[in-house]
């Protein structure tokens, strides 16, 4: 164990080297990294949001407004099928968390049953019909319509996840940095974005749900009424943007935006003012290419979250696959439209449960005393180790916890990983214990030249004898902090993520770096025996 073997020198060199490398750039300024060579590393650590600053919000996924919302596509659904089967039916609408219908024709209820079972819903295995919607048929000729419960149960977890998704990507595209975005309970979801000092913008475009589409306009129907509450079948109110007078659309979509491949802001130089550029993908292209030429003449709405935006005439088929949206914007606001479109549309909206922002100058107070505290823990572990084992072993031992302290950084600027104040904590206590692998080969040692052993043999022994038990004392460590990391939530995942890294580097210190520099002492001044005795 304690011969000098050239891997072992290679490695603690090269890993020495490695980490003064990837932990400098955390020492240099700004403008000096900047300058640095593009093969050089630039990565500082990454600090959370309580060391940063920043904003943290909680949002709740409305699924009431996820049913409602499924509620109103299958009411269209039914009306489309029944008509193009030629069933004549009546009080069409939700009901008490389902869809209702009356088939005028007795003789015809059954087949609409039938039509109705194959048709409306999606397919899914192990349920009842194959299908996640159920038909009954009622007394009166009426047929009711539901969703089985573990569809939606589904549905709902599918539309929290896939929130998740699109409120990172549209963190990503406003350049915060390793946000923290974790789902709490069934359905709500935390963000912590560090370093974004402003909640409100950050509110409003992740609570943004974004759902663009392409309705065309009734230019016949009676909006007056429409207001007063009689809107035509098939068509539904929509209110404009702007002060802009409400119109009477489609209730059916042109196009929708989970068909764009891209949107971008620009500025219009005809009407001096900001607007949004968008390209739709292949299927999209084609379907609003076919629905222009059929409807050359009329107008079409462009409709974002429940709003219409602009609504111009079709003068000509648009087969080109592009277009642009104008409105009120400011320049800021085409920003954020582009991003979101972009990003995607939210599966449903988004509650605002609680907001918060944690000042920078809370978290410079927080790094102040990190940084009393990790130095006082040094000082400590440095004298302990010092007049227990003397100035040469405790020296070996100390030398071992820097390198150590400095791959612990290296490793996390590395990773990215967010460096939060119960992270500092992981990290002081990890060099508190980061010297518990030495005590136990020190104290072996020493009983191994109290029994008689010779100096090769007694360190020897040591480093043999007590490597099982540091092993199995950095396993434990090692799973605690898995467990925390996997089930706890931000916080306590950052104090998780320093802990497992200073199991690593902990170990490869203490036994690997300690039994170098002893080696090499050995080797040098041929002790006839140890100043630990």
């Amino acid at each position: 164990m304690v011969t000098l073997s050239r891997w072992k020198v290679v490695l603690v060199i090269l890993s020495v080297v490695l980490g003064l490398l990837f932990a400098l750039p955390n020492a240099l300024p700004q403008s000096v990294r900047d300058g640095l060579p593009g093969f050089m590393p630039r990565q500082t650590l990454n600090l959370g949001l309580d060391l940063q600053g920043g904003s943290y919000l909680l949002l709740e996924v409305d699924t009431d407004a996820l049913r409602s919302e499924r509620l109103t596509n299958m009411v269209e659904d039914v009306r489309t099928t029944l008509r193009e089967e030629q069933i004549a039916f009546a009080d069409l609408g939700p009901v008490n968390g389902g869809v209702n219908v009356r088939i005028v024709d007795p003789g015809q209820v059954d087949a609409a049953a039938r039509v109705l079972r194959n048709t409306i819903g999606s397919t899914i295995q192990g349920a009842v019909g194959g299908r996640d919607t159920t038909v009954q048929v009622l007394p009166g000729q009426t047929l009711r319509l539901t969703f089985i419960a573990e569809a939606f149960e589904a549905e709902a977890k599918r539309a929290v996840d896939q929130s998740i998704e699109i409120i990172r990507r549209r963190i990503d595209e406003l350049g915060t940095r390793e946000p923290t975005i974790q789902r709490q309970g069934s359905n709500r979801i935390v963000v912590a974005a560090a370093g974004e000092s402003d909640p409100e913008r950050l509110k409003e475009v992740l609570g943004k749900t974004a759902k663009l589409t392409f309705h065309l306009v009734d230019e016949n129907a009676d909006v007056a009424a429409a207001m007063a509450g009689r809107v035509p079948p098939g068509k539904m109110l929509m209110p404009g943007e702007g002060g802009q007078p409400p119109l009477v659309v489609d209730r059916r979509a042109l196009v929708t935006g989970e068909m764009l491949t891209d949107a971008q802001p620009g500025f219009d130089q005809m009407k001096n003012e900001p607007i949004v550029s968008f390209r739709f993908n292949g299927l999209g292209t084609r379907r609003f290419g076919d629905a222009t030429i059929r409807n050359v003449g009329r107008r079409f709405a462009i409709v974002l979250d429940n709003q219409y935006i602009s609504a111009p005439s079709i003068n000509e088929p648009i087969t080109g696959g592009s277009g642009q949206i104008s409105g009120s914007f400011t320049v800021e606001s085409a920003n954020d439209l582009a991003l979101v479109l972009r990003a995607g549309a939210l599966p449903t909206r988004l509650n605002v449960e609680e907001q918060r922002t944690v000042g920078a100058e809370l978290g410079a107070d927080a790094i102040a005393a990190g940084q009393i505290s990790a130095i006082g823990a040094f000082v400590l572990v440095l004298a302990f180790m010092v007049v227990a084992y003397g100035f040469l072993f405790g020296g070996v031992s100390i030398l071992a916890l820097l390198v150590n302290g400095l791959l612990i950084i290296a490793a996390m600027s590395i990773t990215q990983a967010s460096l939060t104040l119960p992270g500092i904590a992981g990290l002081i206590l990890t060099l508190a214990v980061a010297v518990d692998a030495n005590v136990l080969i020190y104290e072996r040692m020493r009983e191994e030249m109290r029994a008689g052993r010779t100096v090769i043999a007694a360190i020897d022994a040591g480093f043999n004898r007590a490597m099982l038990t540091i092993f199995d004392a950095n396993i434990t460590h090692l799973g605690a902090a898995l467990i925390m990391f996997s089930l706890g939530a931000g916080p306590v995942k950052g104090f998780a993520w320093t802990l497992a890294i200073g199991v690593f580097t902990s170990v490869f210190t203490a036994v690997l770096i300690t039994q170098v520099i002893l080696a090499l002492w050995l080797r040098t001044t041929r002790p006839k025996f140890l100043p630990i005795q």
